[in-house]
């Protein structure tokens, strides 16, 4: 239900209140609607997290520098990175997502559910169980 258009004393202003909530999703403000629906002029089916995208390639590469040998441990990547070992080991985890699942992150394509701080959390290996956990069942 919307209020009543209020008219100000210029008898030329009209100001109308609609409810509205603001959130933050990946770093970008998301409006919506009393209803839950997104306001926002963003395509609800691209949306690219850039706190999901630049986790997925901080894992990536921390990943090859293991594999390569400039770091031996993730302690010494946390070291190198002056950052916190565990948050190392957490995103280092990302690396084990099924790739169609890396892909719709990169793409933009993910739900708007699929949020970095559950990806941080433990997830299956299988990447059946993943794209099932995900909701991303093909």
């Amino acid at each position: 239900m919307m209020a009543k258009p209020k008219i100000m004393d210029d008898g030329r202003t009209v100001t109308v209140r609609v409810p509205i909530s603001i959130k933050r999703r990946g770093g970008r403000k998301l409006v919506l609607a009393p209803t839950g629906a997104s306001l926002t002029s963003v395509s609800v089916h691209r949306r690219i997290d850039n706190a999901m995208v630049k986790a997925v390639a901080r894992a990536f590469r921390w990943r090859g520098m293991l594999e390569g040998g400039e770091c031996s441990t993730v302690r010494e990547i946390a070291r190198a990175k002056r950052i916190n070992e565990a948050y190392v080991g957490r995103v280092l985890r990302l690396t084990l997502l099924a790739p169609e699942i890396v892909e719709t992150i990169l793409n933009g394509r993910q739900s708007s559910e699929l949020q970095l701080e559950t990806l941080m959390k433990r997830f299956p290996v299988e990447w059946r169980a993943q794209r099932e956990a995900f909701h991303l069942i093909a």
